[in-house]
């Protein structure tokens, strides 16, 4: 049975704003400095769109992790959604949503599902550490994207 994790953050910032740099994997990177985090573009781009894969590696859980998704849904300002093609999960969605707000802010809502591998001992897993853990970073990145989104748009 799939894990289901949803992060609801408030962003004093425009939609495009926050969407553009939720799609940029030097920010994506920096927001997780402390797992060591890198990506590689399938274009070399740094900003994602419809169809560009990204490779992630990094250090979690005390483990060197690799994983690969591609940029399946891109409706800017919108939505996104990236999906693991080669990676640690048996599957993997990021859905990623950018409701304007009253007053130019944005309702950022970050929603994964994922399933791991190795049948009941890895559903037990994902639950009971993986999710968990999953849900701590989305909150560390979307703190920084935040950070980032009303720094640019005070100078806006």
């Amino acid at each position: 049975m799939p894990a289901l994790i949803e992060i609801v953050s408030v962003i004093n910032a425009a939609p495009d704003v926050v969407f553009d740099l939720e799609l940029d994997v030097d920010v994506h990177a920096a927001s997780l400095r402390g797992s060591q985090e890198t990506a590689t573009t399938s274009t070399g781009r740094r900003r994602l769109t419809l169809g560009d894969e990204v490779t992630f590696r990094a250090r979690h859980l005390g483990l060197r992790w690799c994983m690969t998704s591609r940029i399946t849904v891109h409706e800017r300002p919108h939505r996104f959604v990236d999906e693991q093609t080669r990676g640690p999960f048996s599957a993997f969605r990021h859905e990623h949503l950018f409701e304007g707000l009253d007053g130019g802010g944005t309702r950022m809502t970050d929603r994964v599902t994922m399933s791991a591998p190795w049948g009941p001992l890895g559903a037990v897993a994902a639950r009971a550490l993986v999710a968990p853990y999953l849900r701590r970073l989305l909150r560390q990145r979307a703190a920084h994207i935040r950070s980032l989104a009303e720094a640019h748009d005070r100078r806006a």
